[in-house]
């Protein structure tokens, strides 16, 4: 799948802590019908069997919707899943080693807390960065918050497109205006909503008009 910034506009990251009524491919498929533009497979618990056939599951349904598929550091996962790309943090497989590794068209997503980080991911071969913690996050409550002003520094610091991460929700996403970021990146705000894709449709409805005054 061709890679366009804004596919990053309405990010959603997958946490199994939230699974209950539905399963979790359940609320994929609700987040898509809610309008969410790029889903990223996070699991750091699950065995690789199991990681692997849930993932060709993921794919195939994002797919279906014409959104691309994510996995969260795993490249052989992304690679054998028939998934769009990975993402990684500073502790994982560094970038350039997975753009040597991977065809030309994987996407390659990766964290960064500084105009350095950001600069150097790019440099590697990143397509794209998630920057933050912009908020306080309950899924990595040790990350290093940034400030808007950080965003916006991170952001204008290099030329592939950035998403914001970190604690975003409804109540806080609009203090993110002029952040300079492509989208945000979610993860309770849509997977711990009771009307997963009604709160998708809300969220997405409120990032557009966030990033038409960027």
């Amino acid at each position: 799948m061709k890679f366009e910034k804004e596919q990053l506009l309405l990010y959603a990251v997958t946490d199994r802590a939230w699974v209950g009524r539905e399963t979790l491919y359940e609320q994929v498929e609700d987040a898509l019908k809610g309008g969410a533009t790029i889903i990223q497979l996070r699991e750091k618990e699950l065995d690789e069997k199991t990681f692997l056939q849930e993932a060709k599951q993921l794919a195939a349904l994002c797919h279906s919707y014409n959104v691309p598929l994510i996995i969260n550091d795993n490249v052989q996962i992304a690679l054998e899943s028939g998934a769009d790309g990975v993402h990684v943090g500073m502790e994982d497989a560094p970038v350039e080693q997975i753009r040597r590794q991977t065809p030309a068209d994987f996407i390659i997503g990766a964290t960064a807390k500084t105009v350095e980080q950001a600069q150097a991911a790019e440099r590697a071969g990143a397509d794209y960065l998630g920057v933050g913690a912009v908020f306080p996050s309950p899924t990595k409550q040790t990350a290093i918050r940034i400030t808007n002003d950080q965003l916006k520094e991170i952001c204008s610091s290099v030329s592939i497109p950035a998403v914001a991460i970190g604690g975003i929700s409804l109540s806080n996403v609009d203090e993110l205006s002029g952040g300079g970021m492509d989208g945000i990146a979610v993860v309770s705000a849509i997977f711990g909503a009771k009307d997963i894709q009604a709160a998708t449709t809300e969220l997405k409805d409120r990032v557009i008009s966030l990033l038409a005054t960027n």
